[in-house]
């Protein structure tokens, strides 16, 4: 094998080890934000998990639409009468997200 393939290849498993990592990172900040609605709805112990395993269920269908996880989650906030803007929820996903990278990467 040449360098130039040999490097190829570590590039493409860098790439996979990337997308492995972002794919676990969303999971995980679905799950999270899961449990924050569900706190903020009154949800807790199982029906809780169950609100929050849903949403991450909902959002491997569609990994990349933030848009559509801030009106999923916007609603749910809307239905139990909680005004909590599309702005705060957007900041929530930021800081879930890098939570949930931050475990990820440290093995947790």
């Amino acid at each position: 094998m040449s360098a130039f393939e040999e490097r190829e290849e570590g590039f493409e498993r860098r790439h996979a080890l990337d997308e492995e990592l972002r794919f676990k990172s969303l999971a995980r900040r679905n799950k999270l934000l899961g449990l924050w609605v569900a706190e903020k709805i009154g949800l807790a112990g199982e029906a809780a998990s169950a609100y929050a395993d849903a949403l991450v269920a909902r959002q491997v269908e569609r990994p990349d639409d933030d848009a559509a996880l801030v009106e999923t989650l916007h609603e749910a906030l809307a239905k139990a009468k909680l005004a909590i803007s599309r702005h705060r929820i957007g900041r929530k996903i930021e800081e879930t997200m890098a939570r949930a990278t931050e475990e990820i990467s440290q093995g947790r």
